[in-house]
C-alpha cells in the first residue's frame, strides 16, 4: 500500500525535522525537500497530499530572499504557510500545534494514517527490486543498528544478491570485529568478506588532527575498500549504505548550514563507481529500530548502542595515534561494563569515551605523570536530533574512574561531560 505524503520545504527553518516528526507521529508519512524543487522532482514523488512551507514566502535567509519556486504553486495541492507572519504565528504549545497540523493533514489534503513499518518496508522492498533487478549489492557491515538494518531489509528484498564486506578498520570497539563475524556469517547466514585494512587506515590517518579531514578521509577509504573487493566479485553494481536522515540534516542543506559532515553523505569520491542504495535515508533513528524490529531482528542488535562510521577515529581527538587509540579503546570497555554491571545497560542510549590530544600532570603510586585524562559522555535520546545527559550515581563514576585510571595505560583523569545536544552534540568530533 503506498503511503501519503505531506512534503516539507526547507526555507531555512531548524523547526523541519520536528515539524515532520509531528506528522509521522500522525500516522502519516513526511519528507523534507529543498525549496526550489523543480516541476520533475515534485511529480517524482509518489502521493503528495499536501505541502508545509517552512518560514513562509519571502523568507530572508543569510542576506537573500528566497521562496519556493512555481512548481509548488501549480501543484494543486493544499499549502500550509508556517510562521511566515507576525499576526499569524505558528502555535509554541505541543497540543495546539497537532491540533492545526491534524486539521491541515486530515481535513485539507484529506491523506490517510498509513504511516507504519509494515507499509514502509513492503515500499522499500518493492523499490529495491525495481532499482537493483538482478543486479548484486555491496554493502558495509559494521554491525551497527543502521547497517543491520539496511542488511536485514536488503537480504528480504534481494536475498543472496546481497555481498556483506566488513572492514576492520581498527577504529572498532573491543572484540567487535568477532562478534560482526559470528553474528552475521554464523547466525544471520549473510554473504560476509571480512577485510583487515587496520594499517591501511592508521596509516592514512596519521598526523590527521582536522575532524571534517578525518570524517572524509575513512569515508572516502572504505569506498575504495569496497572498490577492490568489488573487483573481485561479478555483477556488482550497488552500494548499500546505513545513511539515516539526522545524517543528512546535520550534514546541512541549501538554506541550513552543517553541525557536521557525516562519512556517508557528501564525504564520497566523485569517482564512484557504484549506484546507492539507501533505503533508510528518510528514518529517524528511532524509526530505524522500530523497522528493525519489523524486519525480525533480535532486540541485542536492534537496540545495540549506535556508533559512528568513523568509529573511535572521532573519539581519539586531534591526530589519531596507536597508543591513545588503544586508550580510547580499553576506557570505552570498561565503562560499558560497569555500566551493564549496573543495570544501566538499555536504559541509557549511549555512553562511550573520549581522549583528547593534551596531558595533564598527575600522581599514580607516588610518581609524578604527565598523561591524558578520559571524558566520560551518556546521554538519552529518541531521534538524535537532541539528546540529554544521563544522571550517573556518584558512586559509580568513582569506580569506573578507579578503574581507568588503574587499568587503562597512559591515563591519570577521568571527567564527566554534563553537556547536552544542544549546545554539544552528541560525539565530540
Amino acid at each position: 500500500m503506498q503511503q501519503d505524503m505531506i512534503l516539507i520545504l526547507d526555507l531555512g527553518s531548524a523547526e523541519n525535522p520536528k515539524i515532520a516528526r509531528e506528522i509521522r507521529a500522525l500516522g502519516v508519512y513526511t519528507e523534507i525537500h529543498p525549496h526550489d524543487i523543480t516541476e520533475e522532482a515534485l511529480a517524482a514523488l509518489p502521493n503528495v497530499r499536501g505541502i508545509i512551507l517552512n518560514g513562509g514566502p519571502n523568507r530572508i535567509v543569510d542576506g537573500t530572499a528566497i521562496d519556493a519556486g512555481p512548481a509548488v504553486y501549480q501543484s494543486g495541492v493544499p499549502i500550509l504557510c508556517v510562521d511566515h507572519k507576525e499576526q499569524d504565528p505558528w502555535p509554541q504549545d505541543d497540543i495546539e500545534r497537532q491540533e492545526v497540523l491534524s486539521k491541515f493533514v486530515f481535513g485539507m489534503c484529506r491523506a490517510q494514517a498509513n504511516w507504519n513499518m509494515e507499509n514502509f518496508i513492503a515500499d522499500q522492498v518493492e523499490q529495491i527490486r525495481s532499482q537493483v533487478g538482478e543486479k548484486k549489492v555491496l554493502l558495509a557491515l559494521s554491525g551497527g543498528v543502521d547497517s543491520s538494518v539496511v542488511a536485514a531489509l536488503l537480504i528480504k528484498a534481494i536475498g543472496k544478491q546481497l555481498t556483506c564486506v566488513h572492514v576492520n578498520h581498527g577504529l572498532l570497539r573491543k572484540g567487535e570485529p568477532e562478534q560482526v563475524v559470528q553474528v552475521f556469517r554464523n547466525e544471520m547466514d549473510a554473504n560476509l568478506i571480512y577485510v583487515d585494512a587496520v594499517d591501511r587506515f592508521l596509516d592514512k590517518l596519521a598526523g590527521v588532527d582536522d575532524p571534517e579531514r578525518k570524517r572524509k578521509i575513512i569515508g572516502a577509504e572504505f569506498i575504495r575498500v569496497f572498490e577492490e573487493e568489488a573487483r573481485k566479485l561479478d555483477g556488482i553494481e550497488f552500494l548499500g549504505q546505513g545513511t539515516i536522515y539526522p545524517d543528512i540534516i546535520e550534514s546541512g542543506t541549501k538554506t541550513v548550514k552543517a553541525v557536521k559532515s557525516h562519512h556517508n553523505v557528501g564525504g564520497l569520491p566523485e569517482d564512484l563507481g557504484f549506484a546507492l542504495v539507501e533505503p533508510l535515508k528518510m528514518l529517524f533513528k528511532d524509526e530505524v529500530r522500530a523497522c528493525g524490529k519489523a524486519l525480525g531482528l533480535p532486540d541485542s542488535m536492534v537496540y545495540r548502542q549506535p556508533f559512528p562510521g568513523p568509529g573511535l577515529g572521532v573519539r581519539c581527538l586531534g591526530a589519531i595515534t596507536r597508543d591513545r587509540l588503544e586508550a580510547v579503546r580499553a576506557s570505552d570497555a570498561i565503562l560499558r561494563e560497569e555500566f551493564h554491571n549496573a543495570g544501566l545497560e538499555g536504559k541509557v542510549w549511549q555512553y562511550f569515551t573520549v581522549i583528547p590530544d593534551f596531558k595533564s600532570v598527575g600522581v599514580q603510586d607516588g610518581v609524578r605523570t604527565f598523561d591524558w585524562p578520559v571524558i566520560l559522555r551518556a546521554v538519552n535520546t529518541v531521534d538524535a536530533m537532541t539528546a540529554t545527559v544521563e544522571d550517573v550515581p556518584f558512586s559509580l563514576l568513582q569506580k569506573i574512574t578507579d578503574r581507568i585510571t588503574h587499568e587503562v595505560a597512559g591515563v591519570n583523569r577521568v571527567l564527566y561531560d554534563l553537556t547536552p545536544k544542544p549546545s554539544g552534540t552528541i560525539e565530540w568530533e
